[in-house]
């Protein structure tokens, strides 16, 4: 028999030792699989055309698009989007931002900072932090919580929430705060 555990007993715990410390060290060398979210592509100086029946429709430019494995796009460093009409020659409506972001599974633009919508024609411009662009209902809008502020010729209206259609001829502000009538300077009579 052996007495005060011997030789033995102090190999046998030694030997217990090294295994669970070789088990813990296993269980901390497991190498977890990481998943890239990040962009597949990126583009630099984007020009984007988008025609109908052989008539450009929209054109997007941006300094920088990403494009994710979903289809998403982000444009980081700002977009600048044209629409066109009368056979794709005139130019109706222009729409821009800081930042802008295509969600290809709702068909939807998010456009973020001093974003800027302008009818050339109707000559109004419309300002916000926030726009939404609904590719295939043709239409823009804000969230009802979006101060929005547009000028038109003779006035200049402020409120929270709009919608228009996509060439920005006609609009709507959910929640008006303010309609203010600027006035036209009365031309010199004629000597």
């Amino acid at each position: 028999m052996l007495r005060n555990g011997g030789p033995l007993v102090s190999g046998l715990i030694a030997l217990v030792v090294f295994a669970l410390g070789s088990c813990q060290k296993k269980e901390e060398g497991v190498v977890k699989k990481v998943v890239y979210t990040g962009p597949t592509v990126e583009t630099n100086n984007v020009l984007t055309l988008i025609s109908d029946s052989a008539k450009l429709q929209i054109r997007l430019k941006s300094p920088l698009e990403q494009t994710f494995e979903n289809g998403n796009q982000i444009y980081p460093k700002g977009m600048v989007v044209t629409f066109y009409g009368e056979g794709g020659t005139k130019v109706v409506n222009t729409l821009s931002g800081k930042y802008g972001k295509f969600e290809k599974a709702k068909n939807l633009y998010t456009v973020r900072g001093d974003v800027r919508v302008s009818n050339e024609e109707k000559q109004q411009k419309m300002n916000s932090e926030e726009l939404y662009f609904d590719k295939t209902k043709a239409l823009i809008y804000t969230d009802s919580a979006t101060f929005v502020r547009v000028e038109t010729p003779t006035e200049v209206l402020t409120g929270y929430g709009l919608t228009a259609n996509q060439d920005f001829s006609r609009y709507r502000i959910k929640r008006p705060t303010g309609v203010f009538t600027v006035d036209q300077p009365t031309p010199a009579p004629a000597k």
